[in-house]
């Protein structure tokens, strides 16, 4: 049974089983079955039974594996959580539609969300033997005012798709009419969802008090006039250097589209000020005006985001614990514990706020 998106606003804590792929790692079937049911598909694509398939060592929350026949390597990607999610073909679409504006991005080459031949959904794509920027970057080798630069110049080129409706696409109406429309009427609708379930549940788990929740529910009311939107563009919605391939000075890919949504353009830059520094954030936003002005009152609405997202983010860490890992998690700098990331989750939640107020600018992020 498919789960329609309707009533997520981010799946990772959404779903509904939440962190199934993000804490206990709990699959549905052992890797042994899944191979095996997934070489029929294989052998479809390739033509030959004779496919070495490997591990792919994502570190996201989907299955994957490097396969290879006659020297011609692809990646492949399965979704099988209990949700029976079909957004797979939604991401496929997307990435199709970034490429053709010449965004760094995979090659879809087959994608089946129905579950109909074989019990998950997945997608075969090109493999890029590039890592992900958050390595370099952990390494100490990206050069990330560059990168920066370049993830804001991409921003803006594909914003440039539009659709109608806001949030999640719908799947079902891809197949039928072939295009992209958001699952929600109006803008306000889907940034407030699950709103007030997010925030209780950081005061149930202690992270916010009762009075600092209130306080933020509070200003997001008397700023929630900048909700009015009347047209969405597309959003990665979890933009970060782990989902970025490329070189210390190149990107080569913008990969896992699959909590992509129409909504707005502040969206994707507010997501870069969930990681960094505010010397990073105007890096990428002077990328961005290289291709196309920043949106009408961008400020405020690049505070309401970054708090939209940063409360998102503080749900998945306290239910995935990941306030209890080490450095060599990937969202922990080198050095660094599940303690300072707490804090730091903490802080710039504080720092969304006091923007949002005109008591915090750019550089003090």
């Amino acid at each position: 049974m498919m789960t329609n998106r309707q009533s997520i606003y981010y799946w990772k804590c959404d779903r509904p089983s939440a962190f199934f792929a993000l804490k206990d790692q709990e699959e549905t079937m052992e890797s042994s079955m899944v191979e095996a049911l997934l070489r029929p598909v294989l052998v479809k694509h390739f033509g030959s039974n004779v496919i070495a398939i490997q591990p792919g060592n994502g570190q996201g929350n989907h299955l994957t594996y490097v396969v290879e026949y006659n020297a011609v390597k692809r990646f492949i990607r399965l979704e099988n959580g209990p949700e029976g999610d079909d957004f797979m073909e939604i991401e496929a679409r997307v990435l199709t539609e970034i490429k053709a504006l010449g965004i760094p991005s995979p090659a879809v080459y087959a994608v089946d969300a129905t579950r109909k031949e074989v019990p998950f959904a997945y997608q075969v794509l090109e493999y890029l033997n590039y890592p992900d920027l958050n390595k370099l970057y952990k390494e100490g080798s990206l050069n990330l005012p560059l990168v920066a630069w370049k993830i804001g110049q991409n921003v803006a080129k594909w914003q440039a798709i539009k659709s109608e409706g806001f949030g999640p696409f719908d799947p079902s109406l891809l197949r039928k009419e072939g295009r992209l429309m958001g699952l929600h009427q109006n803008y306000r609708d889907y940034f407030l969802l699950n709103w007030k379930k997010h925030l209780d549940f950081l005061v149930l788990k202690k992270f916010l008090t009762a009075s600092e929740s209130a306080e933020i529910q509070q200003l997001v009311t008397k700023n929630d006039a900048y909700l009015e939107i009347g047209q969405g563009c597309l959003v990665h919605k979890d933009l970060a250097l782990w989902n970025i391939l490329g070189e210390s000075e190149e990107i080569k890919a913008f990969i896992d589209w699959d909590d992509t949504i129409s909504g707005d353009p502040t969206d994707d830059l507010s997501l870069i000020a969930c990681f960094h520094s505010g010397e990073v954030v105007n890096a990428v936003l002077e990328g961005y005006k290289t291709v196309k002005e920043l949106p009408a009152d961008f400020l405020p609405r690049f505070w309401l985001h970054l708090l939209r997202n940063m409360i998102v983010k503080a749900v998945i860490r306290v239910g995935a614990d990941y306030f209890d890992r080490q450095s060599d998690f990937f969202l922990i700098g080198s050095g660094s514990t599940g303690a300072s990331l707490k804090t730091f989750t903490r802080q710039r939640i504080k720092t969304a706020c006091l923007g949002l107020e005109n008591k915090r600018q750019l550089k003090d992020l």
